[in-house]
């Protein structure tokens, strides 16, 4: 019979899954271990076939062309005086400020990221080679500020099943190990998954399939095998967010071309030839926007004020209510947006007003989310259209243009690139700044009511999570030198048995289309429990877990707990992640904005303790205990 892994009686709480998530909940567990577990004894065991930190997401095995979207200030994990939580604050460094730490040699590091770090300003977008590092240096200080008899032990394995009632200690099942990890405590912290091909993928597949083609489905880019798309060929691209830029970069500048600046400052590609010519497009048609290049100066909008917490209890207090985004969430957001742009517009931009900011506030918070009222107010404070706040504008860019031809549509979306750059990086636009903060005080808004749908994700996402200038400026670059040319809005892409090729078209050039014999989905899988292609997802999914409409994995908003199709949390289950109807954005934060990942994670953090403390059988023996974190290969209680 094989023997369970954790002879000693310890107690024992299983994370399945190292990355940043699973990193920041250790970081949790250490900074509330000494209030709520005293130096009781615990064997805390992280399994990911990936190093722990990065996980596989930011793992350093990926290439160097690739970047981070977010600029090194804005990166953090660690927790500041703005996160609303219960256990105690431990400030840390930002990426920026860690990497100034590397160079000064305040902070050791080894060869690797000490190089990478050496020329990342503040501003810079990192590598993400080195945010892995980073990612690996806050691992290694979490697990170092654990209590002395807390052990780590890493299991670089796959989860493929969790077993055991709700009353008793839990079986983790690794592949290729007979014997489980016992547990008192599981904690799924997952990650990005990827996912069986829904029908339309699959139909597609089959397709190409028959017909000798290329189809490439959703899926992470840095893990998508490219070689297939050979130089100079027409492919159909679908999808114009991150994962294309990450697309666009390995098939150009990944396969030997180059830039150049001008003198006029203009870049230049240069092909080495090997490029295969990529044709994208999506729903909207057009990349998302630019992150934004400058600070904001002077008074920040009072956030939340629309949205809050008090607007959320009322939603959540409804009896029986099956709440609607579009009908009963969706008017609050759009007002929140809307105050801190206008916030922001009379009080740094007045000479744009014609009104008073009291007296505006005043009736603006009167009015009805999206009425006449409301309309009639900004119309008659903000004279020019261009400086009113037009969320529908901004999600549906090219609706109802059309072009005459495919070169037209080139030229008008260059420009429409061109412009954007320009608008986000100069503070006369500042209230998008505004905007962009009030985006993410209403993500943390929405963890506490759950899964809102796909829609919500993208909108943020295309307005918030863009890429870098950098990149926008690169893509005018291959379009010019006819690497990558654009589709449009609408795009729809369609099977021709009798050709035996993909063809696009799009709303925005009636009747012309493209052909091709690849086509790459440029987007992430969607992560439904129900048709993950992780066993333990599947597995827990069948043994009971709920999920939410759009098929994420059902949790407690208090603490993470794994809820069933009654609605009863599990007492020894936890999950965090995109795969949760909680899904937070990230397992990292810009700092100063009360992150709501790093709230999550101190509410299970605490909740694990407490559990381990209050019910939890006490250890049968006390082993000595190695601060390092112990590898399975070395664990004696693993052989």
């Amino acid at each position: 019979m094989s023997r369970s892994v954790n002879p000693s009686g310890r107690p024992s709480v299983v994370i399945v899954g190292a990355g940043p998530r699973g990193t920041g909940l250790i970081e949790r567990i250490a900074a509330n271990a000494p209030e709520l577990y005293g130096d009781a004894p615990l064997d805390l065991h992280l399994v990911d076939p990936h190093p722990p930190g990065g996980g596989r997401i930011w793992r350093a095995g990926q290439s160097p062309l690739l970047w981070m979207n977010s600029t090194a200030e804005d990166v953090t994990m660690f927790t500041d005086e703005t996160v609303e939580l219960d256990g105690p604050v431990r400030p840390g460094p930002s990426l920026a400020e860690w990497a100034r730490g590397v160079r000064s040699g305040e902070i050791p590091a080894g060869p690797g990221p000490a190089d990478g770090a050496a020329a990342l300003g503040p501003r810079d977008f990192a590598g993400r080679r080195l945010q892995s590092a980073y990612l690996s240096w806050v691992y290694e200080q979490s697990v170092a500020a654990l209590p002395p008899r807390v052990a780590v032990h890493e299991h670089r394995r796959t989860a493929v099943r969790v077993s055991g009632s709700r009353e008793g200690r839990q079986q983790v099942w690794l592949a290729g190990r007979p014997a489980p990890l016992l547990a008192d405590l599981v904690v799924l912290a997952l990650g990005h998954l990827e996912a069986e091909l829904p029908p339309e993928q699959r139909k597609l597949a089959d397709f190409a399939a028959r017909h000798g083609l290329t189809h490439l489905p959703p899926a992470f880019t840095a893990d998508t095998d490219l070689s297939a798309l050979r130089p100079g060929e027409p492919v159909l691209v679908r999808g114009f967010g991150l994962a294309f830029v990450d697309l666009m970069v390995l098939l150009t500048e990944g396969r030997g071309g180059s830039y150049t600046t001008g003198a006029d400052g203009q870049l230049t590609y240069r092909p080495s030839g090997r490029e295969p010519v990529l044709h994208v497009g999506s729903r909207r048609g057009v990349p998302y926007h630019a992150k934004i290049g400058y600070e904001l100066h002077g008074e920040r909008p009072p956030l939340p004020r629309f949205f809050g917490p008090e607007q959320v209890d009322a939603l959540l207090a409804r009896p029986g209510a099956d709440l609607d985004f579009r009908r009963d969430i969706w008017p609050l957001i759009d007002k929140e947006l809307g105050f801190a742009h206008y916030h922001r517009l009379f009080t740094a931009h007045p000479g744009c007003t014609r009104m008073n900011w009291p007296d505006f506030e005043e009736k603006y918070a009167a009015a009805d989310p999206g009425g006449a009222a409301l309309q009639a107010l900004v119309g008659a404070a903000v004279p020019d259209p261009a400086d009113r706040l037009d969320l529908a504008a901004l999600d549906h860019p090219l609706a109802g243009l059309r072009y005459p031809d495919g070169a037209s549509l080139q030229e008008g979306l260059r420009g429409y690139i061109e412009a954007d750059l320009a608008r986000r990086h100069d503070p006369a636009h500042s209230p998008d700044l505004a905007v962009f903060l009030a985006l993410l005080s209403v993500y943390g808004q929405l963890v506490r009511i759950g899964d809102r749908g796909p829609w919500w994700h993208g909108f943020f996402s295309y307005l918030a999570s863009g890429p870098p200038g950098p990149r926008l400026r690169q893509l005018l670059a291959l379009s010019r030198a006819g690497v990558v040319r654009f589709l449009g809005a609408g795009m729809t892409v369609t099977a021709d048995e009798r050709r035996g090729v993909f063809r696009a078209e799009s709303a925005s050039v009636p009747g012309e289309s493209t052909e091709a014999r690849a086509l790459v989905e440029a987007r992430l899988p969607e992560p439904t429990v129900a048709h993950t292609r992780d066993a333990l997802l599947r597995a827990l999914y069948a043994d009971g877990a709920a999920t939410t409409r759009t098929g994420l994995l059902a949790v407690s908003a208090a603490d993470g707990r794994v809820l069933d199709r009654s609605g009863r949390p599990h007492p020894r289950r936890f999950a965090l992640g995109p795969h949760t109807d909680a899904r937070s954005g990230g397992a990292f934060a810009r700092p100063r904005t009360n992150a709501p990942a790093f709230r999550q994670n101190d509410a299970t953090a605490r909740a694990l303790l407490t559990f381990l403390r209050d019910r939890a059988a006490p250890p049968v023996t006390t082993l000595p205990v190695r601060r390092a974190p112990v590898t399975e290969e070395s664990h004696a209680a693993d052989q």
